[in-house]
C-alpha cells in the first residue's frame, strides 16, 4: 500500500473489483493505492469500532449507511491502537463532524494513519454487487496520475486472497499484558489474543475477572502458567483452516476440561478442535443488526458480527466428538449459519458474533455471565 496525506476532496479515485467492475469517485482519507477483500458492513453507527477491529485486517470495508463521519473521531471508542482496515468506502462523508467528544474528523484520522479510501460512489450498487457475486479482491487507486484500467485490474488480481490467509499473529499482541479485575477479583482468565478488541477483556474485568491477554503464539504451558480458572479465545482475521496452532492449544484445554469460551474466530477454532470443518461464506456477516437465536433458550438476539467464514456443523442433531457430545447452540435467522457451539459433557462454549457490544446492541452480554457461571460451577 502506498499513500500520501495531502488534501483529498477534489482528488479522483477509482475502485476496481477483481471481476472487472469499476466505480469512480473522490479520494477519502489518504491518497495512494491499497488492496484487500471487499466486504460490506450494515452498521449505521460505530464506524470507529469497525475501523479499529483487528478482525478487519486486510479488508476494504464498504459502509452501507450513506452518511459516515458525522460524529468525528474521539480517543475513547477505538478497539485497538490503530486502524486495521486496508481501505474504506463511503458514499457521502460528513462535511462537518459534530460531537462533544470529537477530537478530529474521520477524514483526518484516515489520512493520518495512511488508510486509502474512496467517497462519492454508489455504495448501494456496490453492496448489491457483492451480495450477488460474493466478497472478492479489490483495489482503491487515487491521485492525479492514475494507471489505466487494465493495469489496475491486473494489480488487483495479483493481490492475495482471504482464503488460506493466516493473519492472527499479525494483529495480536507480541507480549502478554494484564487487564485487572474491577472491584474484587473473583477469577483469572487466560485470553488467547487472535485479534482481540479492547472492550472484550473490559467486559470480563467488570465481572471480577483478571484477564491475562496472551499472544496468538502462546503455548499450552503459557496458558496454564497464569493458573487460569478459565480460558478465552478471541475474535480475529483470516481463514480458520490455517489456524493449526490455536486449534492444538484449544484441544489441550479441552483435554483438561478447563472452562472455555470463544468468540468469532474462537468459535471457528472450537469447531475445528471438535472435528468440524469450516468454509468461506459468500459475502459474510458484518454489522450490528444480525438476528441470532439462542437455541438453548429460544431467545432471539440482535447481534454484532464480523466474519467471512463459518463452522460446518449439523443443526439437527447432537454430535459425538473426542471431548463428548456437542451441539449447535446459536443459529443466524437470516441464513441458518452456525453462530454458536457448546459441549454437553464439559464446560466449553462459543459464539460466532461479538458479545462485547462495541459497537452494537447489548443483547448478548449474558454470555460473559454464562462464562462466569461455568467457572463458578467448576470451582464449587
Amino acid at each position: 500500500m502506498t499513500t500520501s496525506t495531502r488534501g483529498t476532496d477534489k482528488v479522483p479515485a477509482v475502485l476496481v473489483l477483481e471481476d472487472g467492475r469499476i466505480f469512480r469517485g473522490r479520494a477519502y482519507g489518504a491518497v495512494g493505492e491499497t488492496f484487500g477483500e471487499a466486504v460490506f458492513s450494515t452498521g449505521m453507527t460505530g464506524y470507529q469500532e469497525t475501523l479499529t477491529d483487528p478482525s478487519y485486517h486486510r479488508q476494504v470495508v464498504v459502509m452501507t449507511a450513506p452518511h459516515v463521519g458525522n460524529t468525528g473521531v474521539n480517543d475513547e471508542d477505538p478497539e485497538s491502537s490503530r486502524i486495521w482496515v486496508s481501505g474504506y468506502v463511503v458514499r457521502d462523508p460528513a462535511r462537518v463532524s459534530s460531537n462533544w467528544r470529537a477530537k478530529r474528523s474521520l477524514d483526518e484520522e484516515l489520512a493520518a494513519q495512511g488508510v486509502v479510501g474512496i467517497s462519492g460512489i454508489d455504495t448501494r450498487a456496490l453492496t448489491r454487487h457483492l451480495r450477488e457475486s460474493g466478497a472478492m479482491r479489490v483495489g482503491i487507486f487515487s491521485g492525479n496520475a492514475l494507471p489505466d484500467e487494465g493495469t489496475m485490474l491486473a494489480e488487483v488480481r495479483q493481490a492475495p486472497e482471504m482464503k488460506g490467509a493466516d493473519l492472527s499473529a499479525e494483529v495480536a499482541t507480541k507480549e502478554t499484558y494484564v487487564v485487572p479485575a474491577i472491584g474484587t477479583k473473583k477469577f483469572t482468565v487466560a485470553a488467547v489474543d487472535l485479534g482481540i478488541k479492547g472492550m472484550t477483556p473490559h467486559r470480563m474485568a467488570e465481572r471480577g475477572i483478571e484477564v491475562h491477554v496472551l499472544p496468538a503464539t502462546a503455548t499450552v504451558e503459557d496458558v496454564y502458567a497464569v493458573n487460569p480458572d478459565g480460558v478465552f479465545f478471541s475474535n480475529g482475521p483470516g481463514d480458520p483452516a490455517t489456524a493449526d496452532h490455536p486449534v492444538s492449544v484449544m484441544r489441550a484445554v479441552l483435554e483438561r476440561k478447563t472452562p472455555l469460551f470463544g468468540i468469532c474466530f474462537g468459535n471457528q477454532i472450537l469447531g475445528r478442535a471438535l472435528g468440524f470443518g469450516t468454509y468461506k461464506l459468500k459475502y459474510g456477516h458484518r454489522g450490528i443488526n444480525q438476528p441470532v437465536q439462542d437455541r438453548t433458550t429460544g431467545k432471539v438476539e440482535v447481534t454484532a458480527h464480523n466474519h467471512g467464514f463459518a463452522v460446518d456443523a449439523p443443526l439437527d442433531k447432537v454430535s459425538e466428538t473426542p471431548y463428548g457430545r456437542a451441539e449447535v447452540s446459536h443459529v443466524c435467522l437470516n441464513d441458518q449459519v452456525v453462530e454458536g457451539l457448546q459441549l454437553l459433557d464439559q464446560p466449553a462454549f462459543s459464539v460466532q458474533y461479538h458479545p462485547e457490544a462495541a459497537a452494537g446492541p447489548h443483547d448478548a452480554a449474558y454470555l460473559f455471565d454464562r462464562f462466569v457461571s461455568l467457572m463458578e460451577a467448576e470451582r464449587a
